[in-house]
């Protein structure tokens, strides 16, 4: 299973940036989706974006425009560009990569925790923005 490796975490105020990363090595399956999940205390894990292997992006409601998700493929890394934030944003921040059977890309944002264990994750790092 392929190893995630999250960083780029931290505080910022209102509208402020984040650039979280998400480093994968390991064996890996083509074609791949990954993914950025968030969440916040008390609540459920959402997902925040997605990318597949032919670079389509897919981004819930909440993040679409303020939040875009990128991947250096020389560095085989996954980055996530936060702009515009606010505190609803704040919370832990996972990396993810759908395991080879998952059919959908964008589907995976809604991925049941019941299935998390079928798929790879990174740690979280944490998002705090103050109002």
């Amino acid at each position: 299973q392929v190893q995630l490796e999250v960083s780029g975490g931290g505080s910022v105020q209102y509208g402020g940036s984040l650039r979280p990363s998400c480093a994968a090595s390991g064996p890996r399956y083509t074609p791949y989706c990954m993914a950025w999940f968030r969440q916040a205390p008390g609540k459920e894990r959402v997902g925040v974006a997605t990318v597949d292997s032919d670079g389509n992006t897919y981004y819930p409601a909440s993040v679409k425009g303020r939040f875009t998700a990128s991947l250096d493929n020389a560095k085989n890394t996954l980055y996530l560009q936060m702009n515009s934030l606010k505190p609803e944003d704040s919370g832990m921040y996972y990396c993810a990569e759908a395991s080879a059977d998952w059919p959908n890309c964008r589907n995976f944002l809604l991925v049941d925790k019941r299935d998390y264990g079928r798929h790879a994750w990174g740690k979280g790092t944490l998002v705090s923005i103050s109002s």
